[in-house]
């Protein structure tokens, strides 16, 4: 395993660019050490992709420099880098068994035949093959062919890093979680790095220690689970985490009072004298509707049940706003939204205001 690191990287896929908008990816600088579980998550064309193809050698960047463990492997060949890297669509040798597939890579290692027979057992149990080791690849479903490219990835112990492109896209969702608990198992027992790319949340969740969030090529947030709950450093990841995601209200600034239409709602700190746009952020799950004086008026929209809560869909000054309620409690007939204030955050230009003043 290596420590992997970005000193000011950026790439574009146009000859000459001219300008930050011609960059696929932003200006990034950034660690990943050595044994972590990170997950590059965003929606599609966010640069994900391009990120991971530049750490696996596929991709050489425009600008900037890639450190493994300090020495710089920039211009390194993907041979030279010594990663594994699982593909979103099956990468495997139809003509070979199973058991073969996974060999592959350690044949070509040189690597002991016991060792070898060692691990192609135990990687066969993790990806649930082993009443399939002897037959062709050809023959079998698309999920169980992602499942050889996933262990041809897992059966190598001596890579750098392991590099995960939305592997599970062609695989069903039970057959998801039991692979997603596997990864984070052999996380856990051997430290791999790894690095999972998907644009799905709970994917991301469950997987990583670390979740890397991305948005038109620039890494918006590099957080823990709750971290990226809590406290969304850009509009975008209260939006892109959560279900149904942080609401967006915008708003208007006096000293610590923000204003919310013609409703006032105090703040522990106000923003910027040079602040942009301002607005605020609070999760569904720190609204509360209530019948008294207190709070915003709501006016309700629309209800789903889910089951063990429900969420409110409503209006608060003429801005669309999700209130998530536990199951049995009663919304009022004239309801009002109250803000939990340890949960509410103020952003300026779609950044998070600190408490100090300054935008995130």
């Amino acid at each position: 395993m290596a420590r992997i690191e970005f000193d000011r990287i950026r790439h574009s896929y146009e000859a000459n660019p001219q300008s930050d908008a011609d960059f696929a990816l932003k200006e990034i600088s950034m660690g990943w050490d050595d044994g972590g579980a990170y997950a590059l998550l965003g929606p599609s064309g966010c640069g994900k992709t391009t990120l991971l193809n530049i750490i696996s050698g596929l991709l050489h960047p425009t600008d900037g420099h890639i450190l493994f463990d300090g020495a710089d492997v920039t211009r390194a060949e993907t041979q030279a880098r010594n990663i594994a890297q699982v593909f979103q669509f099956p990468v495997i040798y139809d003509t070979m068994t199973v058991r073969e597939n996974l060999a592959f890579p350690l044949v070509n290692r040189g690597v002991e035949h016991s060792e070898i027979a060692r691990r192609v057992e135990e990687t066969l149990r993790i990806i649930d093959l082993e009443d399939k080791a002897d037959r062709r690849a050809r023959g079998l479903t698309a999920d169980e062919k992602q499942k050889i490219s996933l262990g041809r990835g897992l059966v190598r112990n001596d890579v750098n890093a392991i590099l995960f492109d939305e592997p599970l896209t062609v695989i069903d969702p039970h057959m998801k979680w039991v692979l997603r608990s596997k990864l984070k198992e052999l996380h856990q027992r051997f430290a791999f790095t790894m690095i999972y790319v998907t644009h799905d949340q709970t994917e991301a969740l469950t997987f990583a220690d670390k979740v890397v969030v991305m948005y038109e090529g620039q890494v918006v947030q590099t957080g823990t689970p709750d971290e990226l709950f809590l406290k969304p450093r850009h509009t975008f990841v209260g939006y892109f985490i959560g279900s149904p995601g942080m609401n967006v209200l915008p708003c208007s600034m006096d000293g610590k009072t923000a204003h919310v239409g013609d409703q006032a709602i105090k703040l522990k700190h106000g923003a910027p004298t040079d602040a942009g746009e301002l607005a605020l952020g609070i999760r569904p799950e720190f609204i509360t509707l209530t019948s008294g004086r207190k709070g915003l008026p709501f006016t309700v929209g629309r209800v789903e049940d889910i089951g063990r809560f429900r969420i409110v869909h409503g209006d608060v000054a003429g801005h669309k706003v999700a209130a998530m309620l536990a199951e049995g409690a009663e919304i009022p007939a004239h309801p009002r939204a109250v803000f939990d204030p340890a949960n509410l955050n103020l952003y300026a230009d779609s950044w998070l205001v600190e408490p100090q003043g300054v935008a995130a």
